[in-house]
């Protein structure tokens, strides 16, 4: 389990200020824009629906209900039209938010469609280096609940938030109109509306942002937690495991109590600026209508329009939440996409016709942390055609090899060249089309077997058949009940290790690379299956350039050359036969190996 959960954006956080999150933001959905302005053309028409309604309740009181000048008969008559009006406009304003909730739902999915695919294919690009730092919960959390977070706030707070600016702005211009001495009076609470909607933007983004940090850490050591119980229970780390998880769950659940903190003060203070404005109207207002300077209709006008006026306030509060752990997420969105860990590109990337397959190392120098190499100018020229085999400790460099031949790494410094070409002026997409691996923990995935055998690839039936007489599984998949179209389970859990070892032979023999590596890749085989995986190796091992990293004796004698390798240095090599006459490493290797009884060695051969 990890102990440290500083992962790569906790350092940069809070680099993005709100107008720059705000540009991007708006970048993401400008290929939707129409949407959006349908959405704010709608504004308009519920914001002047729900700010007609007071005006009417106003012409009511005073032009009706309490001017008795009129008859009686032409007071109803006016009464009836106006309610009429009243629930015409409440019709409208129905309708308006109803047509504007399908317009921002429809847009707001589709920005987050494209939002995650954009992240996901942006993901698939970046080198391994990036995924050493990064486990897998962590990056899910970006793909998953920030991307709901961004979601909520496109379809339920923007256009929201203009509707309530609008809302605001009319508010105010009706109330200067109607009487400008009490709007005036009114106005006098804006400046501390406005510091507290500051003061709560500070803490809440805050807030937020430790709340999205603290998840991602849960989300991270549940999924290692989960894909490792069995280890878990195997050494008895319950315990342990539940003591980790319920000091990750405590902080979080502190975190939760500060921002529910923030809000159990901001809200109250909304609430008590509202009833301020209220008394004030009914202080200063009903001295105006006692003198005679305004009328009863004006003074309920005024009511109402406060009410609308601070029900926008409240729920600007509400949004404000869903906007600052947006704004939380965001940040750690655009923190991602911005991540540029990726191998560099070659302005023209070569993809040549034919080669031979031979593979050499120039002193190349590498370390996955740059200060402790693990290969020091390290040289190695393997002819076409020929079969290496690479034996050493663990830690020697062995795998490191691979990952380079792979460019899964680049070199700090020396050159690999395939057939002459440095693999950084080669197209890495075919460069990994040339390079067939094997190791010893295949991945199989949901599907069936042709699925797995030809991933992205198209053939025949009879060619696959072929394929998977060479690699010793056509009797198996000849006994299953739907044969090439069975489905097998994640992660393989219908086969066993040495049906997935024979699996990813029939791999690499339709996708036909000129090379072949073999990174411990029969270490866990059983001895019922090892004769079929030996004839296996046989058949791919044909026409290749072929390099094998192995634990068994029986592999290794197949190599033409081997190499014997300690703290990333060549330190013997030949062939077995001369390797195991004379007096050095490999002898000792060898006799470690025939004291186990054909059995592997721990940490050589």
């Amino acid at each position: 389990m990890r102990d440290n959960y500083g992962y790569f954006e906790e350092d940069q956080l809070g680099k993005f200020t709100d107008l720059s999150l705000w540009r991007r933001i708006v970048f993401l959905g400008r290929p939707y824009w129409l949407g959006a302005l349908l959405a704010v053309l709608l504004s308009l028409v519920v914001v002047g629906c729900g700010l007609s309604l007071p005006y009417l309740i106003r012409l009511a009181v005073d032009d009706f209900i309490l001017n008795t000048g009129p008859a009686p008969a032409t007071r109803l008559a006016g009464l009836k039209h106006l309610a009429l009006a009243f629930c015409a406009l409440m019709v409208f304003e129905f309708l308006g938010n109803f047509v504007q909730v399908l317009i921002l739902e429809w847009t707001g999915q589709r920005i987050m469609h494209r939002t995650r695919q954009m992240m996901f294919v942006h993901l698939l690009r970046l080198d391994l280096k990036f995924f050493h730092r990064n486990p897998a919960g962590r990056l899910v959390t970006r793909l998953t609940n920030d991307i709901q977070n961004m979601h909520e706030m496109f379809t339920s707070v923007i256009v929201t938030l203009f509707n309530d600016g609008i809302k605001l702005l009319g508010i105010l211009g009706v109330l200067f109109w109607m009487n400008w001495h009490l709007a005036l009076a009114i106005c006098l609470l804006l400046p501390l509306m406005v510091g507290n909607t500051l003061w709560f933007s500070r803490l809440a983004r805050d807030a937020f942002r430790q709340i999205r940090t603290h998840l991602a850490k849960i989300n991270s050591f549940l999924q290692e937690s989960l894909s490792g119980v069995a280890l878990i229970q195997l050494f008895r780390r319950e315990e342990s495991s539940q003591g980790q998880f319920s000091q990750l769950n405590q902080v979080f659940f502190a975190k939760a109590l500060y921002q529910i903190r923030v809000f159990a003060v901001f809200m109250p203070l909304t609430e008590l600026m509202s009833a301020l404005s209220i008394g004030t109207i009914l202080w200063y207002g009903g001295s105006q209508v006692m003198g005679g300077k305004m009328t009863i209709g004006m003074l309920v006008a005024f009511l109402s329009y406060m009410r609308l006026f601070f029900q926008p306030m409240r729920e600007l509060s509400q949004k404000y939440s869903i906007v600052q752990s947006a704004l939380a997420s965001a940040e750690r969105i655009f923190q991602l996409l911005d991540s540029r860990e990726t191998l560099p590109l070659a302005a023209k990337p070569l993809r040549p016709a034919s080669g031979k397959g031979e593979i050499e190392f120039k002193e190349v120098r590498f370390g996955y942390e740059p200060e402790h190499p693990v290969l020091d100018r390290f040289s190695l020229k393997i002819p076409p055609g020929q079969t290496l085999a690479i034996v050493g400790a663990t830690g020697s460099g062995k795998t490191t090899i691979i990952s380079l031949l792979e460019r899964f790494y680049d070199p700090d410094a020396g050159e690999i060249l395939l057939d002459g070409v440095d693999l950084r002026d080669l197209d890495p997409n075919w460069l990994r089309s040339q390079v067939g691996l094997v190791m010893q923990d295949v991945l199989i995935m949901p599907g069936t077997i042709r699925e797995n055998i030809l991933l992205d690839g198209e053939k025949s039936d009879a060619a696959l058949w072929q394929i998977l007489e060479k690699a010793q599984l056509a009797r198996f998949v000849r006994q299953l009940p739907e044969g090439l179209a069975t489905r097998v389970g994640e992660g393989g859990a219908d086969f066993s290790a040495g049906q997935r070892q024979l699996l990813a032979f029939a791999r690499i023999l339709a996708r036909e690379p000129r090379i072949l590596v073999l990174d411990e890749a029969t270490a866990s085989v059983d001895p019922e299956s090892e004769m079929l995986t030996e004839r296996a190796i046989e058949a791919t091992f044909a026409g290749r350039t072929n390099i094998v990293i192995a634990h068994r004796l029986s592999t290794i004698r197949r190599a033409d050359h081997i190499l014997v390798m300690a703290g990333g240095k060549i330190i013997e090599q030949g062939s077995h036969a001369e390797l195991a006459v004379a007096n050095g490493p490999y002898r000792r290797l060898l006799t470690i190996f025939s004291a186990g009884s054909g059995a592997r060695t721990e940490n050589g051969v």
